[in-house]
Formats: structure tokens, C-alpha cells, sequence
């Protein structure tokens, strides 16, 4: 399947492929957009690990895309709130960001899924099919709301993250 939410917004956009990150308790969804920022897509879902492992795999995947920048949804509450998960999707993102020498950007995401669940419905999926994809459909709603923002402001959506320091 294939999900462009690309809008006729014509702003001005930094070229480079970036890749966005829905993550979850269990699975992350990953997706990603060409290098002039146009068509995102999604690339797959990483099992979360007790150990952190799909964060060196996260990694990987950016290095493999040569991707300028990492996006990370941030699941607000309606109200703007935070919760677990808001803290949990902070430092999944503070923690690619000691892994990763790109830049990791936290998005708020409020919807992300619901929206995911819509067009992967739209697009003929059954609710039966969801499960395998809606995470990577959710990042992929995430990094075209990032590239809507980007190219309404002229700059990059969210909130930078820097690595957490630790003490050596």
C-alpha cells in the first residue's frame, strides 16, 4: 500500500530523505520520504525490545536511507497534555539521538493513528490487515504532517532532541 497525504502547499522544503518513527509499547512503524521530500512511504514495523535493539536498528535504517533527519511522533494527549506514552516516545527519541549522528525531532502526533485507521480503510484494507501496517501508516500521516509544517513555516517541524548526557 502506498499513502500520500502530500498537499499543494509549496513552501520551501530541505531537501533530503528523513525518516519518521511511530512508536508504540510493542512495535514501532517506520516510514520515509524521497530525497526532494515529496512522497512519503512506509518502510516497516521494528518489534520493541527490552534491550533497546531497535534502536541500533533504527539506525541503521537511517544511515541506509541517508536520511538528513529522524522524526519521532509525540503522542500528546488531546488537550495537549502529556502521558506514559508521551514520556515513553521522549526517551525512545532522546535515546536515538545518542545513536544516530542526524538530528531526531519530536512531532506531536495527535490522531496519527486514527487517521492511519481511516485511509488504510479508504484504501480497501479489512480490519483484519491492520494490525501488520498501521504502524507504519501512522509514521507515514507523522512525516507528512512534518513536511506540511515545514514547508508552511520555512522550518522544521517539533522540537529538536538533544542526546541525553550520560556521566562516563
Amino acid at each position: 500500500f502506498l499513502l500520500n497525504r502530500s498537499s499543494d502547499l509549496r513552501g520551501d522544503v530541505r531537501s533530503g530523505a528523513r525518516l519518521a518513527f511511530d512508536v508504540g509499547k510493542v512495535r514501532i512503524g517506520v516510514a520515509r520520504c524521497d530525497a526532494q521530500a515529496i512522497l512519503s512511504v512506509p518502510v516497516m514495523t521494528l518489534k520493541r525490545d527490552r534491550f533497546g535493539a531497535e534502536l541500533e536498528e533504527a539506525a541503521d535504517l537511517i544511515e541506509e536511507y541517508d536520511a538528513i533527519e529522524a522524526i519521532v511522533g509525540l503522542p500528546r494527549r488531546m488537550n495537549g497534555g502529556s502521558s506514559a506514552s508521551t514520556e515513553d516516545a521522549r526517551r525512545w527519541a532522546h535515546e536515538l539521538a545518542q545513536v544516530t549522528s542526524v538530528s531526531v525531532r519530536l512531532v506531536d502526533e495527535r490522531l496519527s493513528t486514527v487517521t492511519a485507521h481511516r485511509e488504510l480503510h479508504e484504501s480497501g484494507r479489512t480490519e483484519a490487515s491492520f494490525r501488520k501496517v498501521v504502524d507504519q501508516a501512522a509514521a507515514v500521516v507523522i512525516l507528512d504532517q512534518a513536511l506540511d509544517i515545514e514547508r508552511m513555516t520555512n522550518a522544521p517541524a517539533g522540537e529538536l532532541v538533544p542526546p541525553i548526557r550520560r556521566d562516563r
